[in-house]
């Protein structure tokens, strides 16, 4: 069998060695408690701590308090969506999101709405865009928090988000932004984009699994969040629990390296993304799902109208890609991104997410449309 090709890089990444490297020695001789604060074993890990806020803080820009670290984006996702709910609801009940967020953001708008939220989920078009006149025309003066991701995990679309930020302040409302798919692949300055709550996870962007961040904005407006966890009222009072070190540490290393050379991947990237579309988009039948002008370089979301995606995939087993999120990979129903932007059950059914990392060779996207061609002809 051939080597594995990974085009899958919008699911998770492998972890950069240098951030490895970074993290080891917090598995082993510096392996103290971040809270304990009587020995050197303590302040070593503290002072990692600290180091990582900082580097996240940097790649955002923002300051290190307004940093929170969680287990992922899907926590962070729940402190923020559920923290404004708890803390908010008494101005008002009323809550903004698109039918095609993660399932982490739709869930728990629909675990709120028991609890007498009022959840508007406005549509896309066919490019996966938001429509700002139709945004504009949901907002109410009972309008406590608009959810909008930054750019979409299955076809990498990006939300006009300073555009959402204008209207969401100036309804005096609150803008998270769910930047999973974003942090280290582009910049993102939550001050001149008015974000205020955004959530990242490591294993995104070449960090750890299991760690991951809350932006809290503190000022201009401060948003305070009820926390959702019970404890020892670590992380100013908003996330309890022992902090994951080890993982802390990487995600800091994972965003010193994005900060750094982003930019030169994301030039690289791209370019292997053309050649994949441009090769494919010459067969029958096929097109790219969204916006091909307002999305991420490194994902492409293509339609193959006619086959079905899982057919087409169990043909090249050495290639490793995705029929939509991996966190809904189990459940035998069509994209709802894909539905959403009108697509037709048979055509959701058709789709194939590619998405490029900093390890793609030009090699492996030659061998991959190879593959493809010779296996869309038999």
């Amino acid at each position: 069998m051939k080597k594995p090709i990974y085009l899958d890089y919008n699911a998770t990444t492998p972890v950069d060695k240098r951030v490895l490297e970074t993290m080891l020695p917090y598995f082993t001789e510096n392996f103290g408690n971040a809270s304990s604060r009587t020995h050197a074993f303590g302040w070593i890990a503290d002072d990692a701590i600290k180091t990582s806020r900082k580097q996240v803080a940097d790649l955002i820009n923002c300051v290190e308090q307004e940093i929170i670290f969680t287990s992922g984006a899907t926590e962070s996702i729940n402190l923020a969506i559920k923290g404004v709910w708890d803390n908010y609801k008494t101005k008002g009940k009323h809550i903004i999101t698109l039918k095609t967020e993660h399932k982490a953001v739709l869930d728990t708008c629909k675990a709120l709405e028991k609890k007498g939220a009022e959840i508007t989920y406005l549509s896309v078009g066919r490019d996966g865009l938001i429509d700002l006149q139709e945004f504009k025309n949901a907002l109410t003066p009972q309008t406590i928090l608009v959810a909008v991701m930054y750019a979409n995990n299955e076809t990498g679309v990006i939300q006009p988000i300073q555009e959402i930020a204008k209207l969401t302040h100036t309804n005096n409302s609150i803008l998270f932004c769910d930047a999973t798919q974003v942090i280290g692949k582009i910049n993102i300055n939550v001050e001149e984009e008015h974000i205020d709550l955004m959530c990242l996870s490591g294993h995104k962007f070449y960090g750890p699994k299991g760690v991951g961040a809350l932006y809290v904005r503190r000022k201009n407006p401060r948003v305070t969040l009820f926390p959702q966890m019970d404890g020892g009222g670590h992380e100013r009072g908003l996330r309890s629990g022992t902090l994951n070190v080890t993982g802390i540490v990487g995600l800091g290393k994972a965003c010193e390296i994005a900060k750094e050379e982003m930019w030169d991947d994301a030039g690289r990237i791209s370019k292997l993304r053309t050649r994949l579309e441009q090769v494919l988009g010459e067969l029958p039948n096929v097109f790219i799902n969204g916006s091909v002008k307002n999305r991420l370089f490194n994902t492409t979301n293509i339609c193959f109208s006619g086959m079905r995606s899982e057919k087409l995939i169990h043909k090249i087993p050495t290639v490793a890609v995705a029929m939509g999120s991996a966190c809904a990979a189990a459940i035998a129903e069509p994209s709802h991104v894909l539905k959403a932007m009108g697509l037709s059950d048979d055509d959701s059914f058709s789709s194939i997410r590619f998405s490029l990392g900093k390890y793609t060779t030009i090699e492996e996207i030659n061998e991959v449309i190879e593959n493809m061609i010779v296996n869309i002809h038999t």
